[in-house]
C-alpha cells in the first residue's frame, strides 16, 4: 500500500477528525469494519504493524485498517 495511498500502520498519517475505517478486537477475526470519525489517537509509539489504535466519536476503539480520503 505504499503507492501514495496511507494505511493506519503509521502515527504521523492519523489525525484527529480523519474519518477512517477500524477493526475492533471482537472483528478481528471476521475482518468487520467500523466506519468513524478519529476522536483519539491511543498509539503513541509512530508506527504499529496491526495498525494505529484510535478511539472514534462514537466511543469505539480499534486499530486503523483504512484512511478514507474525503479530499478528492
Amino acid at each position: 500500500m505504499e503507492n501514495g495511498q496511507p494505511d493506519g500502520r503509521k502515527r504521523k498519517d492519523i489525525k484527529v477528525g480523519l474519518e477512517v475505517e477500524i477493526v475492533q478486537k471482537q472483528d478481528q477475526r471476521s475482518g468487520n469494519l467500523t466506519e468513524g470519525i478519529v476522536k483519539r489517537i491511543l498509539t503513541k509509539s509512530p508506527n504499529h504493524p496491526h495498525g494505529i489504535k484510535v478511539q472514534l466519536e462514537t466511543g469505539e476503539v480499534g486499530r486503523v485498517k483504512n484512511i478514507l480520503d474525503n479530499e478528492d
